[in-house]
């Protein structure tokens, strides 16, 4: 689809929405992306909380359920402004005034994070229907001034609307219906974007920006788990003290930070060459995300427990930072082999890296909390080094065949 690196000027406070070039060079997240992945900071932060205090009363089940649901809400509000700011950021007063209006939408949602781990989206579905007519109004405008992308344009205005009068009407189901129905929204929700760029009409977004913007996402998912981690550390301190168990868990939960930071960004946006392809990749990073986030209320749990301030056994709260890992790993695997890039492509040495994690998640009994949550960070650090290996050597042997066979050829 056509597009141009600089929207044409309409007036000194307005540009033409035009489709911006995906093959632009040096494409970088504005300073306005920025500012709205901050609004999110708050939300995941409050999502992550909730899950936290359902760990540590030992609610799993209705505390997983709540948490899954609402970690969607919020990541799929991102995802639709980072899609369709890449390919349409025009930058100018219209656009940002109406970003402002979706700002505001995050963070009336956040605040009804707590009463939808209850059931209660009502607070939640109000932050979408705020979002929602900004986004709508966004696509409407990019359909009037980008001629090219109007088909693609005026379907997503579409989609979101149904998408969204019927999360609207799911406020009124009751029983077994309520799960069904957030399912059912789930699925429509993510066939709008497959079916707004269906055969040819897809818009022009920008991979290099798009592999930035998550890579941006999962550094605050990060962050939010050292803030977290901080403040159970700091808890528990100033409770009873610094004990061995305590600093082992800070280690570790550090470790796992750092490595899975490593290994998140080893890879790039080379192989997002297709629609397909970049779905699958994008979607796949609601669990990459969600899990990363529920690591951090995994160590606050963990500490919890090891200071008796959580209805979790040892073994449990081994497992609350297991299972996250081991999901990102596999995740992460996956992803990467799916583009060709990164470090963590080898099928059988990420499992196995997985399957360790897991293993330790069952030894507390054994190792201790502490030893086992610092086994983990180490397991994904190994698991790093031996794939980063492997793929060196491969990537050299491949550098190495042409060579010689030019010099067979001489």
């Amino acid at each position: 689809m056509s597009g141009s690196n600089t929207p044409e000027r309409t007036g000194p406070l307005r540009r033409v929405m035009r489709g911006r070039d995906p093959g632009e060079e040096h494409r970088a997240s504005t300073p306005l992306e920025l500012l709205f992945d901050l609004t999110f900071v708050v939300a995941v932060s409050q999502a992550a909380a909730q899950f936290h205090h359902a760990l540590a009363e030992g609610h799993l089940a209705s505390g997983l359920l709540g948490y899954a649901s609402v970690f969607f809400a919020i990541w799929w509000a991102w995802m639709n402004f980072t899609w369709f700011a890449s390919a349409y950021d025009t930058d100018d007063v219209p656009y940002r005034l109406l970003t402002l209006l979706q700002m505001g939408g995050v963070l009336v949602l956040a605040a009804g994070v707590p009463a939808a781990f209850d059931g209660d989206f009502a607070l939640v579905v109000v932050g979408y229907v705020i979002m929602r007519l900004a986004m709508i109004t966004q696509w409407l405008r990019a359909s009037v001034e980008h001629p090219e992308g109007r088909r693609a344009a005026l379907r997503y205005a579409v989609g979101i609307a149904v998408a969204q009068a019927g999360w609207v009407a799911r406020l009124w189901a009751t029983g077994v219906w309520a799960p069904v129905t957030f399912v059912v929204m789930v699925a429509v929700e993510l066939a709008v974007p497959a079916w707004a760029e269906y055969r040819g009409n897809a818009t022009s977004w920008h991979p290099g920006h798009i592999a930035e913007r998550y890579g941006l996402f999962t550094i605050i998912v990060l962050g939010e788990i050292i803030l977290a981690t901080l403040s159970a550390v700091q808890s528990a301190v100033t409770d009873h003290g610094l004990s061995a168990t305590i600093l082992l868990i800070a280690l570790g939960g550090l470790l796992l930070v750092f490595t899975l930071w490593w290994i998140y960004f080893t890879g790039s946006e080379a192989g997002l060459t297709s629609l397909r392809t970049a779905l699958t990749w994008g979607y796949g990073h609601y669990v990459v995300f969600g899990a990363l986030a529920a690591l951090g209320a995994g160590l606050e749990a963990a500490l919890d427990a090891t200071e008796h301030h959580a209805h979790l056994s040892g073994q449990a709260a081994g497992l609350a930072v297991a299972v996250p890992v081991a999901i990102v790993l596999l995740l992460l695997g996956v992803l990467h082999r799916m583009t060709g890039t990164g470090a963590v492509g080898h099928g059988l040495l990420v499992a196995g890296g997985a399957l360790v994690v897991l293993a330790l998640g069952f030894s507390p009994p054994v190792l201790g909390l502490g030893g086992a949550v610092l086994g983990m960070g180490l397991a994904c650090a190994a698991t790093l080094a031996v794939n980063v290996t492997v793929v060196r050597r491969r990537t050299s042997g491949r550098m190495k065949r042409p060579a010689t066979r030019a010099a067979r050829s001489t």
